[in-house]
């Protein structure tokens, strides 16, 4: 599906607004270019900072969904996110009803969580007879097991799903495998991550 097209409709017609206006008040060509082309990148850098701070403020969520801007949509029982701009897939995800920012990784093999997250979300991690130790990108940290009691992605919902948690994963949160293999069905189409739950939540 093309998310470009509509975006690019609804520029043009803001756009159309200022050039209009400076026509009827017959402005010089020149001049008409050159706020033509400020107009222009007052709504691209608009448009970018909605685009990053709508996870933050619900009313600039709001926004983002009327415009076409949000990286992440539900669209009937699917769940669509495109690849952001560093070739990666970032979830805007509730955990506990606390919102995160979330990583997914399918070469993940669990879902990971910084301490700090787990701590705003009230998940306590669980105390180990012994250390445990897990591999990652960056080499082996030493974490703790955790459950997350709710974990909702759009519309779809994992309860009660296991977790590591570990101050060595920074300010970055991983959906693994444990969470995408509790879906009906994931895929990448293109630039989208599209992702079909068995049960879509509302």
């Amino acid at each position: 599906m093309n998310d470009i097209g509509p975006n690019i409709w609804i520029y043009a017609a803001l756009l159309v607004l200022p050039l209009s206006a400076l026509v009827a008040r017959r402005v010089p060509f020149l001049r008409v270019v050159t706020m033509l082309a400020t107009w222009g990148a007052l709504f691209t850098i608009l448009a970018l900072v909605v685009a990053q701070r709508e996870r933050f403020d619900p009313y600039l969520a709001r926004v983002t969904s009327v415009l076409h801007l949000s990286d992440q949509q539900v669209e009937g029982a699917e769940v669509r996110i495109r690849m952001s701009g560093d070739g990666h897939f970032w979830a805007d995800v509730d955990l506990n009803g606390t919102q995160r920012r979330m990583l997914i990784d399918s070469g993940a093999t669990i879902t990971a969580l910084s301490s700090g997250t787990a701590a705003a979300a009230g998940i306590t991690p669980e105390r180990p007879l012994f250390p445990m130790v897990i591999e990652t990108a960056n080499g082996r940290v030493s974490a703790k097991t955790a459950t997350v009691a709710t974990l909702r992605l759009g519309n779809a919902v994992a309860r009660d799903l296991p977790v590591v948690v570990s101050p060595a994963f920074g300010e970055t949160d991983v959906l693994g495998m444990n969470f995408l293999s509790k879906l009906k069905s994931w895929r990448v189409e293109g630039r989208t991550l599209i992702l079909q739950p068995n049960h879509p939540a509302n």
